[in-house]
């Protein structure tokens, strides 16, 4: 099994605007059912900081996971223990709960074979890979099981929180 500590792979320039786009196409309504823009408090600053991410729907239950690694929302969601999805003019809050490396290979398989088209060149083996190959790599990627908060669907008329 691979021990290696979760890496962070910085997103270039390109990746940065695009990101930045697509987030506020998201925020306005526009993406794929999957899309959100995905809002978390700083843990230093608290202030909300927001990325576009994909969230995975697998049996029953939702999951985000951090394809980049150990990035800055996956540090402040696991101080905060909280984050939101936004798209258009609703946004809901969610609870966490993070995977432990056993429960990782069967969601990042799920993952990377749904969103192959803009995750792939994050993972070091091919969408379509059999399950086992994802045990080595699972200490990579943060995984989250998003936990429902009844009561917390917010929505106003100009999208602003």
């Amino acid at each position: 099994m691979n021990d290696s500590p979760p890496q962070f792979v910085q997103p270039n320039v390109t990746e940065r605007l695009f990101n930045r786009l697509f987030g506020l196409l998201v925020g306005w309504g526009i993406g794929l059912a999957h899309n959100y823009v995905l809002q978390v408090q700083g843990r230093k600053t608290g202030r909300i900081y927001s990325t576009p991410v994909n969230v995975l729907e697998y049996k029953g239950k939702r999951f985000l996971v951090a394809p980049r690694g150990e990035t800055q929302w996956v540090r402040n969601a696991q101080m905060c223990g909280q984050v939101w999805l936004k798209k258009g003019r609703s946004r809901q809050s969610f609870g966490l709960r993070q995977l432990n490396d056993e429960e990782k290979p069967e969601i990042l398989r799920e993952y990377l074979n749904r969103y192959k088209t803009t995750v792939q060149r994050y993972f070091p083996i091919p969408a379509g890979t059999p399950l086992v190959a994802f045990s080595g790599i699972a200490p990579r990627y943060p995984v989250f099981e998003l936990l429902a908060r009844s009561g917390d669907i917010a929505t106003t008329e100009n999208g602003e929180f």
